[in-house]
């Protein structure tokens, strides 16, 4: 692929700036639009079983949003149509509307030669049936989601509709206590919606633009991994997807911006606030790197002998710089922070705000810091926080 000129120069704090502002951290939030409009600005936001202070897909409205009810959200995304999960970043909300722009997925899942498990004869017509006449329907509803305790030994209903929702017959309208439910999509998506219609084409250039829309400027493997896309597949459709190709100081590869990120300067309130380590802000380790020179690594799945920053470090974002990160935890009505790290002591107001913030939206009354990486900086935190929560 060859590469257009770039007209336009940016330096890498007018990236940063760009990038915080077209994930919704800069700037006045639209509140009117709510977690719904969240949803929209970002394009996908990503699901995860781990719940720490609140699952992931709570996390992300609320670092935009402030403490927004968690009830609010849930209802926001699955009330009235608004919203299906599907692949994307990884599982993730998607809005509505975008639901035509996810059949190149479906139809490659359509006629992908091999499985991690076998489908029994009849599964799949069976929970379609299943579902047909009692649906909306858990998988344990439909026949049992596990043949053992092991967590991929799936049963052959729960193969069955799990393959049904990756061909796009089968969608999951809600999760209830992290199950999925699922319905048929002819029940679940509006009927202007419903089709496979557009070619991979036009599919991969309108995720491509959204992709750059939701990231103001990204690398080109920036872009792809938004949605996952192959790079190939990024390629074929950039130069025609609205996207304008953009030099960044200090990055070594080509980028691409939004035009409408171009137009005017970003400007506005930063948030303080903790962030989800599946946040789309700090998705790709490398483009966190390069914006904002934070090397950020979930380590939940790190033997706990060898975690530096913890099981649920979360990256606390102020004004518009990553200063620190907090693992934390909740014992009854206390957050616990049980290791904090600190940028340095001008620092401490940020995280002992983000800290405070946090603990008022998930109901607790006290925040009890543990281990910080420097001891001299816990008790100008621990004072700070006083004083906050008074």
């Amino acid at each position: 692929m060859t590469t257009p000129r770039p007209a336009t120069e940016l330096s890498a704090d007018d990236a940063r700036r760009i990038a915080l502002r077209a994930q919704g951290f800069l700037g006045a939030p639209d509140r009117r639009s709510g977690v719904r409009g969240v949803l929209r600005h970002l394009g996908a936001i990503q699901l995860d079983t781990i719940s720490v202070l609140a699952r992931s897909h709570e996390l992300v409205p609320y670092a935009r949003l402030g403490a927004v009810g968690r009830k609010t959200v849930e209802n926001a995304y699955w009330k009235d149509t608004h919203s299906f999960e599907y692949w994307s970043h990884a599982a993730c909300i998607l809005p509505i509307e975008e639901w035509p722009h996810f059949a190149f997925r479906r139809r490659a899942y359509r006629n992908r030669p091999h499985w991690n498990h076998e489908l029994p004869d009849g599964a799949y017509d069976k929970v379609i049936e299943q579902l047909r006449s009692e649906g909306p329907l858990t998988a344990t509803e439909l026949g049992g989601a596990k043949k053992t305790n092991d967590w991929w030994d799936w049963s052959g209903s729960k193969v069955a509709v799990e393959r049904a929702l990756m061909y796009g017959e089968v969608v999951c309208v809600e999760r209830r206590g992290w199950k999925r439910i699922y319905d048929l999509a002819e029940r679940a998506i509006p009927d202007a919606l419903l089709h496979d219609e557009l070619d991979d084409t036009e599919c991969l250039r309108r995720l491509v633009r959204l992709a750059g829309r939701s990231l103001g400027v990204g690398t080109r493997a920036d872009i792809a991994d938004y949605h996952r896309l192959k790079g190939e597949q990024v390629d074929a459709v950039i130069a025609d997807s609205g996207l304008v190709p953009v030099t960044v100081e200090g990055w070594s590869k080509p980028a691409w911006a939004d035009p409408a990120a171009l137009e005017t300067p970003p400007r506005g309130r930063h948030r303080t606030t903790l962030l989800s380590p599946f946040d789309s802000l700090i998705w790709e380790r490398a483009r966190t790197e390069r914006i904002f020179g934070f090397t950020h690594r979930l380590e939940a799945y790190v033997p706990k002998q060898k975690r530096v920053y913890g099981y649920f470090a979360m990256p606390v974002l102020a004004g518009g710089r990553l200063v620190g990160r907090v693992d934390p935890a909740r014992e009854g009505r206390t957050l616990v922070a049980k290791q904090v790290t600190l940028d340095g002591p001008k620092a401490v107001p940020s995280v002992a705000q983000a800290l405070a913030e946090a603990a008022t939206w998930v109901d607790c009354t006290d925040v009890r810091v543990e281990r910080v990486d420097a001891p001299d900086l816990r008790e100008p935190l621990v004072k700070e926080l006083a004083r906050i929560l008074g």
